[in-house]
Protein backbone atom coordinates (compact mmCIF):
# COMPACT_ATOMS: atom_id res chain seq x y z
CA UNK A 1 0.00 0.00 0.00
CA UNK A 2 1.68 3.17 -1.16
CA UNK A 3 2.58 5.40 2.07
CA UNK A 4 0.33 8.39 1.85
CA UNK A 5 0.67 9.72 5.06
CA UNK A 6 2.50 12.98 3.79
CA UNK A 7 -0.95 14.19 3.11
CA UNK A 8 -1.00 14.61 6.64
CA UNK A 9 1.77 17.09 6.58
CA UNK A 10 0.27 20.91 7.18
CA UNK A 11 0.94 22.04 3.88
CA UNK A 12 -2.11 20.45 3.35
CA UNK A 13 -5.77 21.56 3.52
CA UNK A 14 -8.72 19.00 3.92
CA UNK A 15 -9.92 20.30 0.50
CA UNK A 16 -6.07 18.62 -0.98
CA UNK A 17 -6.22 15.82 0.41
CA UNK A 18 -10.01 14.91 -0.62
CA UNK A 19 -8.41 15.57 -4.14
CA UNK A 20 -5.20 13.17 -3.88
CA UNK A 21 -7.90 10.42 -2.63
CA UNK A 22 -10.27 10.75 -5.57
CA UNK A 23 -7.62 11.31 -7.98
CA UNK A 24 -5.82 8.35 -7.12
CA UNK A 25 -8.59 6.37 -7.12
CA UNK A 26 -9.60 7.44 -11.08
CA UNK A 27 -6.05 6.98 -11.88
CA UNK A 28 -6.94 2.84 -10.96
CA UNK A 29 -9.30 2.83 -13.11
CA UNK A 30 -8.02 5.14 -16.16
CA UNK A 31 -4.37 4.55 -15.99
CA UNK A 32 -1.92 3.54 -17.39
CA UNK A 33 -2.95 4.33 -21.29
CA UNK A 34 -1.30 2.37 -24.31
CA UNK A 35 1.41 4.60 -25.68
CA UNK A 36 1.81 2.73 -28.93
CA UNK A 37 1.12 6.12 -30.54
CA UNK A 38 2.33 8.48 -28.54
CA UNK A 39 0.02 11.70 -29.96
CA UNK A 40 -3.25 9.68 -29.68
CA UNK A 41 -2.61 8.55 -26.52
CA UNK A 42 -1.75 12.27 -25.41
CA UNK A 43 -4.67 13.65 -27.42
CA UNK A 44 -7.23 10.83 -25.50
CA UNK A 45 -5.35 11.78 -21.83
CA UNK A 46 -6.24 15.70 -22.46
CA UNK A 47 -9.25 14.89 -23.89
CA UNK A 48 -10.06 12.40 -20.83
CA UNK A 49 -8.73 14.47 -18.20
CA UNK A 50 -10.34 18.13 -19.44
CA UNK A 51 -14.06 15.35 -19.52
CA UNK A 52 -13.71 14.58 -15.65
CA UNK A 53 -12.49 17.66 -14.61
CA UNK A 54 -8.60 17.03 -13.56
CA UNK A 55 -7.73 19.98 -16.04
CA UNK A 56 -9.63 23.06 -13.92
CA UNK A 57 -6.18 23.48 -11.60
CA UNK A 58 -4.38 23.65 -14.34
CA UNK A 59 -5.59 27.64 -15.93
CA UNK A 60 -7.45 30.14 -13.87
CA UNK A 61 -11.08 30.31 -13.58
CA UNK A 62 -12.52 33.35 -16.02
CA UNK A 63 -15.73 32.43 -14.05
CA UNK A 64 -14.14 32.63 -10.75
CA UNK A 65 -10.58 34.27 -10.87
CA UNK A 66 -8.35 33.45 -8.35
CA UNK A 67 -4.32 32.46 -7.96
CA UNK A 68 -3.33 29.08 -9.39
CA UNK A 69 -3.27 26.74 -6.79
CA UNK A 70 0.63 24.79 -6.68
CA UNK A 71 -0.09 22.53 -4.00
CA UNK A 72 -3.25 20.73 -6.27
CA UNK A 73 -1.23 21.41 -9.39
CA UNK A 74 1.71 19.27 -7.53
CA UNK A 75 -0.74 17.13 -5.91
CA UNK A 76 -2.04 16.36 -9.34
CA UNK A 77 0.94 15.41 -10.76
CA UNK A 78 2.86 13.58 -8.21
CA UNK A 79 -0.50 11.59 -8.45
CA UNK A 80 -0.71 11.28 -12.08
CA UNK A 81 3.26 10.69 -12.49
CA UNK A 82 2.86 7.83 -10.34
CA UNK A 83 0.85 6.05 -12.33
CA UNK A 84 1.67 7.01 -15.95
CA UNK A 85 4.09 9.40 -16.99
CA UNK A 86 2.43 9.97 -19.92
CA UNK A 87 -0.72 11.49 -18.28
CA UNK A 88 1.44 13.35 -15.53
CA UNK A 89 3.10 15.17 -19.15
CA UNK A 90 -0.39 15.95 -20.54
CA UNK A 91 -1.65 17.44 -17.30
CA UNK A 92 1.59 19.58 -16.81
CA UNK A 93 1.60 20.59 -20.66
CA UNK A 94 -2.09 22.13 -20.04
CA UNK A 95 -0.70 23.97 -17.42
CA UNK A 96 2.50 25.92 -18.67
CA UNK A 97 1.27 26.28 -22.01
CA UNK A 98 -1.18 28.64 -20.70
CA UNK A 99 0.76 29.71 -17.79
CA UNK A 100 0.94 33.23 -19.57
CA UNK A 101 -2.17 33.79 -20.13
CA UNK A 102 -3.27 32.67 -16.31
CA UNK A 103 -0.89 35.25 -14.90
CA UNK A 104 -1.08 38.11 -17.61
CA UNK A 105 -3.42 37.56 -20.42
CA UNK A 106 -6.27 40.12 -21.36
CA UNK A 107 -9.68 38.85 -20.82
CA UNK A 108 -10.29 38.66 -24.40
CA UNK A 109 -6.85 36.04 -24.29
CA UNK A 110 -8.34 34.50 -21.69
CA UNK A 111 -10.88 32.90 -23.82
CA UNK A 112 -8.52 30.37 -24.46
CA UNK A 113 -8.58 28.86 -20.77
CA UNK A 114 -12.24 27.50 -20.58
CA UNK A 115 -10.97 25.45 -23.69
CA UNK A 116 -7.43 24.34 -22.13
CA UNK A 117 -9.22 23.24 -19.16
CA UNK A 118 -12.02 21.16 -20.68
CA UNK A 119 -9.35 19.44 -22.64
CA UNK A 120 -10.86 20.67 -26.32
CA UNK A 121 -7.54 22.67 -26.99
CA UNK A 122 -4.32 21.69 -26.77
CA UNK A 123 -1.89 23.90 -25.48
CA UNK A 124 2.55 24.34 -25.65
CA UNK A 125 4.78 26.80 -24.23
CA UNK A 126 7.77 27.57 -26.92
CA UNK A 127 10.65 28.82 -25.33
CA UNK A 128 13.80 26.94 -26.04
CA UNK A 129 15.63 27.32 -29.36
CA UNK A 130 18.43 25.41 -30.71
CA UNK A 131 21.31 27.96 -29.40
CA UNK A 132 19.14 29.02 -26.41
CA UNK A 133 17.77 26.44 -24.02
CA UNK A 134 18.12 27.76 -20.11
CA UNK A 135 19.82 30.82 -21.50
CA UNK A 136 16.39 32.71 -22.21
CA UNK A 137 18.11 35.98 -22.44
CA UNK A 138 20.10 34.59 -25.69
CA UNK A 139 16.97 34.26 -27.74
CA UNK A 140 17.36 34.69 -31.47
CA UNK A 141 13.71 34.28 -32.90
CA UNK A 142 12.51 37.86 -33.84
CA UNK A 143 9.15 39.56 -33.94
CA UNK A 144 9.56 42.18 -36.15
CA UNK A 145 6.65 45.02 -35.65
CA UNK A 146 4.63 45.75 -39.26
CA UNK A 147 2.00 48.18 -38.34
CA UNK A 148 -0.93 46.52 -36.53
CA UNK A 149 0.61 43.34 -36.65
CA UNK A 150 4.08 41.32 -35.78
CA UNK A 151 6.10 39.28 -37.99
CA UNK A 152 7.47 35.98 -35.64
CA UNK A 153 10.83 34.66 -37.74
CA UNK A 154 12.87 31.86 -36.38
CA UNK A 155 12.76 28.44 -34.57
CA UNK A 156 11.84 26.98 -31.70
CA UNK A 157 13.00 23.10 -30.52
CA UNK A 158 12.36 20.77 -27.91
CA UNK A 159 8.95 21.89 -27.76
CA UNK A 160 6.21 19.62 -25.43
CA UNK A 161 2.92 19.17 -27.58
CA UNK A 162 4.92 20.15 -30.68
CA UNK A 163 3.19 18.46 -33.59
CA UNK A 164 -0.91 18.13 -31.58
CA UNK A 165 -0.65 21.40 -29.42
CA UNK A 166 -4.07 23.50 -31.17
CA UNK A 167 -2.37 27.01 -29.18
CA UNK A 168 1.58 28.01 -29.05
CA UNK A 169 2.35 30.93 -26.36
CA UNK A 170 5.71 31.81 -27.89
CA UNK A 171 8.44 34.07 -27.01
CA UNK A 172 10.70 36.05 -29.18
CA UNK A 173 12.62 39.23 -29.55
CA UNK A 174 11.33 42.73 -30.20
CA UNK A 175 14.35 44.81 -29.33
CA UNK A 176 13.14 47.47 -26.91
CA UNK A 177 16.38 46.39 -24.80
CA UNK A 178 19.46 44.13 -25.33
CA UNK A 179 19.67 40.50 -23.75
CA UNK A 180 16.35 39.87 -21.48
CA UNK A 181 14.83 43.25 -21.62
CA UNK A 182 13.97 42.74 -25.25
CA UNK A 183 11.97 39.61 -25.38
CA UNK A 184 7.67 39.63 -25.59
CA UNK A 185 5.10 36.71 -25.99
CA UNK A 186 2.67 35.89 -27.98
CA UNK A 187 -0.05 33.95 -28.69
CA UNK A 188 -0.32 31.94 -31.98
CA UNK A 189 -2.57 29.47 -33.02
CA UNK A 190 -1.43 26.17 -34.69
CA UNK A 191 -2.90 26.61 -37.85
CA UNK A 192 -0.81 30.36 -38.68
CA UNK A 193 0.17 30.54 -41.78
CA UNK A 194 4.18 30.56 -41.95
CA UNK A 195 4.11 27.97 -38.65
CA UNK A 196 5.18 24.33 -39.26
CA UNK A 197 6.46 21.38 -37.36
CA UNK A 198 10.05 21.23 -38.67
CA UNK A 199 11.10 18.03 -37.04
CA UNK A 200 9.71 15.50 -35.01
CA UNK A 201 11.86 14.88 -32.37
CA UNK A 202 12.22 11.25 -30.65
CA UNK A 203 13.26 10.63 -26.81
CA UNK A 204 13.93 7.75 -24.57
CA UNK A 205 10.89 8.22 -22.76
CA UNK A 206 8.15 9.03 -25.95
CA UNK A 207 6.64 12.53 -25.83
CA UNK A 208 5.14 14.53 -28.13
CA UNK A 209 7.89 17.27 -28.84
CA UNK A 210 8.83 18.83 -32.01
CA UNK A 211 10.98 21.46 -33.58
CA UNK A 212 8.90 24.28 -34.94
CA UNK A 213 10.08 26.82 -38.32
CA UNK A 214 8.30 30.27 -38.18
CA UNK A 215 8.45 31.80 -41.74
CA UNK A 216 7.41 35.10 -41.46
CA UNK A 217 4.52 34.19 -38.98
CA UNK A 218 1.93 37.02 -38.85
CA UNK A 219 0.03 37.99 -35.62
CA UNK A 220 -2.36 40.69 -34.84
CA UNK A 221 -1.14 42.67 -32.05
CA UNK A 222 -3.66 41.58 -29.85
CA UNK A 223 -1.50 38.24 -29.77
CA UNK A 224 0.91 40.47 -27.68
CA UNK A 225 0.55 38.97 -23.97
CA UNK A 226 1.46 42.18 -21.89
CA UNK A 227 3.42 44.83 -23.24
CA UNK A 228 6.32 44.78 -25.36
CA UNK A 229 9.73 43.69 -23.39
CA UNK A 230 7.81 42.17 -20.88
CA UNK A 231 8.63 38.20 -22.15
CA UNK A 232 11.11 37.22 -19.86
CA UNK A 233 9.09 38.73 -17.08
CA UNK A 234 6.47 36.46 -18.25
CA UNK A 235 8.38 33.29 -18.66
CA UNK A 236 10.09 33.36 -15.51
CA UNK A 237 6.71 33.80 -13.99
CA UNK A 238 4.94 30.88 -15.32
CA UNK A 239 8.03 29.22 -14.49
CA UNK A 240 8.10 30.35 -10.69
CA UNK A 241 4.85 28.75 -10.66
CA UNK A 242 5.51 25.67 -12.18
CA UNK A 243 9.08 24.75 -11.65
CA UNK A 244 8.02 23.14 -8.12
CA UNK A 245 5.36 21.23 -9.93
CA UNK A 246 8.39 19.16 -12.24
CA UNK A 247 9.71 18.13 -8.69
CA UNK A 248 6.16 17.01 -8.04
CA UNK A 249 6.00 15.05 -11.01
CA UNK A 250 9.78 13.19 -10.35
CA UNK A 251 8.43 12.65 -6.67
CA UNK A 252 5.44 10.46 -8.11
CA UNK A 253 8.26 8.52 -10.37
CA UNK A 254 10.20 7.99 -7.32
CA UNK A 255 7.27 6.97 -4.56
CA UNK A 256 6.25 4.50 -7.55
CA UNK A 257 10.12 3.05 -7.35
CA UNK A 258 9.93 2.98 -3.83
CA UNK A 259 6.62 1.17 -3.74
CA UNK A 260 8.20 -1.65 -7.08
CA UNK A 261 11.12 -2.06 -4.91
CA UNK A 262 9.44 -2.69 -1.43
CA UNK A 263 7.21 -5.68 -3.11
CA UNK A 264 9.95 -7.14 -5.14
CA UNK A 265 12.72 -7.20 -2.17
CA UNK A 266 9.34 -9.17 0.16
CA UNK A 267 8.89 -11.46 -2.56
CA UNK A 268 12.34 -12.28 -3.99
CA UNK A 269 13.79 -14.59 -1.95
CA UNK A 270 18.01 -14.99 -1.87
CA UNK A 271 20.31 -17.09 -0.19
CA UNK A 272 16.66 -18.89 1.39
CA UNK A 273 15.39 -15.71 2.96
CA UNK A 274 13.18 -12.83 1.21
CA UNK A 275 15.75 -10.24 -0.08
CA UNK A 276 14.45 -7.87 2.36
CA UNK A 277 16.33 -9.32 5.46
CA UNK A 278 19.54 -8.56 3.56
CA UNK A 279 21.07 -5.20 5.63
CA UNK A 280 22.55 -4.23 2.62
CA UNK A 281 18.97 -4.39 1.00
CA UNK A 282 17.45 -2.56 4.00
CA UNK A 283 20.11 0.10 3.63
CA UNK A 284 18.65 0.75 0.21
CA UNK A 285 15.42 0.67 1.04
CA UNK A 286 16.02 3.45 3.66
CA UNK A 287 18.25 5.74 1.55
CA UNK A 288 15.01 5.77 -1.36
CA UNK A 289 12.10 6.24 1.83
CA UNK A 290 15.25 9.55 3.36
CA UNK A 291 15.15 10.58 -0.44
CA UNK A 292 11.40 10.39 -0.87
CA UNK A 293 10.20 12.49 2.54
CA UNK A 294 13.23 14.72 1.64
CA UNK A 295 11.94 15.73 -1.73
CA UNK A 296 8.47 15.91 -0.53
CA UNK A 297 9.04 18.63 2.00
CA UNK A 298 10.81 20.69 -0.34
CA UNK A 299 8.26 20.89 -3.00
CA UNK A 300 5.58 20.95 -0.96
CA UNK A 301 7.19 24.04 1.04
CA UNK A 302 7.60 25.93 -2.60
CA UNK A 303 4.42 25.33 -3.12
CA UNK A 304 2.38 26.18 0.37
CA UNK A 305 4.57 29.07 0.08
CA UNK A 306 3.46 30.08 -3.32
CA UNK A 307 -0.22 29.79 -2.25
CA UNK A 308 0.24 31.61 0.93
CA UNK A 309 1.02 34.47 -1.64
CA UNK A 310 4.43 34.75 -1.94
CA UNK A 311 5.41 36.97 -5.06
CA UNK A 312 8.20 34.85 -5.85
CA UNK A 313 9.04 31.72 -4.82
CA UNK A 314 12.48 31.29 -7.22
CA UNK A 315 15.14 29.78 -4.72
CA UNK A 316 12.38 27.23 -3.30
CA UNK A 317 10.66 26.17 -6.56
CA UNK A 318 14.67 25.67 -7.64
CA UNK A 319 15.61 24.11 -4.29
CA UNK A 320 12.88 21.87 -4.74
CA UNK A 321 12.68 21.13 -8.41
CA UNK A 322 16.95 20.28 -8.21
CA UNK A 323 16.54 18.28 -4.84
CA UNK A 324 13.62 16.41 -6.05
CA UNK A 325 14.62 15.29 -9.54
CA UNK A 326 18.12 14.50 -8.88
CA UNK A 327 17.23 12.32 -6.39
CA UNK A 328 14.63 10.85 -7.97
CA UNK A 329 17.46 9.69 -9.97
CA UNK A 330 19.34 7.69 -7.65
CA UNK A 331 15.93 6.20 -5.77
CA UNK A 332 15.18 4.59 -9.63
CA UNK A 333 18.26 3.71 -10.46
CA UNK A 334 18.41 1.85 -6.65
CA UNK A 335 15.09 0.29 -8.03
CA UNK A 336 17.08 -0.78 -11.39
CA UNK A 337 19.12 -2.45 -9.52
CA UNK A 338 17.10 -4.21 -6.65
CA UNK A 339 15.28 -5.69 -9.54
CA UNK A 340 18.27 -7.20 -11.12
CA UNK A 341 17.68 -8.23 -14.63
CA UNK A 342 14.01 -7.24 -14.94
CA UNK A 343 14.87 -3.49 -14.24
CA UNK A 344 16.36 -3.51 -17.74
CA UNK A 345 13.27 -5.38 -19.06
CA UNK A 346 11.18 -3.34 -22.05
CA UNK A 347 8.04 -2.89 -20.54
CA UNK A 348 8.86 -3.09 -16.95
CA UNK A 349 7.70 -0.56 -14.79
CA UNK A 350 10.97 0.25 -13.32
CA UNK A 351 12.60 0.26 -16.74
CA UNK A 352 9.99 2.92 -17.93
CA UNK A 353 10.59 4.92 -14.53
CA UNK A 354 14.02 4.77 -15.67
CA UNK A 355 12.95 6.40 -19.16
CA UNK A 356 10.99 8.86 -17.87
CA UNK A 357 12.47 10.41 -14.95
CA UNK A 358 16.09 11.69 -17.06
CA UNK A 359 14.70 14.60 -18.70
CA UNK A 360 12.94 16.17 -15.59
CA UNK A 361 16.60 17.04 -14.80
CA UNK A 362 16.81 19.39 -17.89
CA UNK A 363 13.60 21.02 -18.94
CA UNK A 364 12.37 23.82 -17.26
CA UNK A 365 16.00 24.70 -16.37
CA UNK A 366 18.41 21.73 -16.25
CA UNK A 367 20.32 20.92 -12.59
CA UNK A 368 22.93 22.80 -13.17
CA UNK A 369 21.19 25.89 -13.53
CA UNK A 370 19.27 25.54 -10.79
CA UNK A 371 22.32 25.17 -8.57
CA UNK A 372 23.40 28.90 -10.36
CA UNK A 373 19.51 30.52 -9.27
CA UNK A 374 20.37 28.82 -6.16
CA UNK A 375 23.59 30.25 -5.23
CA UNK A 376 22.60 33.80 -6.17
CA UNK A 377 19.82 33.75 -4.33
CA UNK A 378 21.13 32.95 -1.18
CA UNK A 379 23.78 34.93 -2.24
CA UNK A 380 21.50 38.07 -2.97
CA UNK A 381 19.96 37.70 0.48
CA UNK A 382 23.32 37.59 2.59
Amino acid sequence: MPDRSFLNWPFFEDRHRTLAEELDAWCGKNLPVAHDDVDAACRELVAKLGQDGWLKPTALDTESPGPLDVRTLCLTRETLARHDGLADFAFAMQGLGTGALSLFGTPEQQRWLAKTRAGKTISAFALSEPRSGSDVANMEMTATRDGDDYVLSGEKTWISNGGIADLYVVFARTGEAPGAKGLSAFIVPADTKGLTIAERLEVIAPHPLARLSFDNVRVPGSALIGKPGDGFRIAMSVLDVFRSTVGAAALGFARRALDESIKRVAERKLFGAAMGELQMVQGHIADMALDVDAAALLVYRAAWTKDMGAARVTREAAMAKLFATDKAQEVIDKAVQLHGGDGVRKGHIVESLYREIRALRIYEGASDVQKVVIARQVMGAA
